[in-house]
């Protein structure tokens, strides 16, 4: 496999992925700076590729024991690699209370016994195409991109089962899907926030970000959202702060 080495949240995560099928590029970066992670926390991140959105998210807060679960092993092995190099590997930080990445290798429909549960976050970038889109050439871009057998509903579900009262589930996915990831969520969790991505102002959304809380009666907000690209194609101000790192998005 033909791999790059890429750079996030300016420069500071260093990343190594395929050259061609799924590569990460801002929607994990966005994701990491949303999730409210506190120092001395445990964090699931499910489907987690190379290792983008949880390498950014100890980048941001480096005292959390994150815990990964990829189905694809070459993408696993590839995010051990990725979270050695930036010295955020869980094995590498034993003076540090097992803080750091950890990645297990298994299936969010069948996940292993090593997983565990009672974690404090969960945050996932689950494969954004529906089962009935046409598949890709490409296996292993298929299995990253097209929900196949496992449907947003699993993804959603595991995530809160393995969360703690109080903890909060942050995704990113696209816009349309905004209504069965909320009829997922309700009656399994409350306090749902909603943040519209924008590629430019005025136009539709076309990425969401949403969290809810597992245990909360809370209700739906619909936050303000962010516009990511200006006229000139560039970055916002508020959209680069956040990719570099600079800021967090609060839901």
């Amino acid at each position: 496999m033909t791999t790059s080495d890429d750079r996030l949240l300016d420069g500071r995560v260093r990343l190594r992925q395929p050259l061609v099928g799924y590569r990460a590029a801002i929607d994990p970066v966005l994701l990491a700076a949303a999730v409210p992670a506190r120092p001395g926390e445990r964090v699931l991140e499910l489907g987690c590729g190379v290792g983008a959105a949880a390498l950014c998210l100890l980048t941001r807060q480096p005292d959390l024991a994150v815990t990964g679960l990829e189905l694809q092993p070459t993408l696993a092995a590839l995010a051990r690699h990725n979270a050695e190099v930036n010295g955020l590997s869980a094995g590498a930080r034993i003076d540090a209370a097992l803080t750091g990445l950890t990645v297990l290798e298994g299936d969010v429909a069948a996940p292993p016994k090593a997983l565990g549960s009672g974690y404090d976050r969960v945050l996932l970038n689950p494969p954004f195409q529906p089962s009935v889109a046409e598949a890709s050439p490409l296996a292993s871009k298929d299995l990253a991109n097209r929900e196949g057998g496992t449907p947003l509903t699993v993804w959603l579900g595991l995530g809160l089962r393995r969360l703690k009262q109080g903890g909060t589930l942050t995704l990113i996915h696209r816009s349309e899907r905004l209504s069965a990831a909320l009829t997922t969520l309700e009656g399994q969790a409350g306090d749902l926030r909603v943040l519209p991505l924008w590629p430019q102002a005025g136009k539709p959304a076309k990425r969401i970000l949403i969290q809810a809380t597992r245990g909360s009666r809370a209700g739906t907000t619909l936050l303000p959202g962010l516009a990511l690209h200006g006229a000139d194609g560039g970055f916002t101000a508020e959209a680069d702060a956040v990719l570099r790192g600079a800021v967090k998005l609060l839901l």
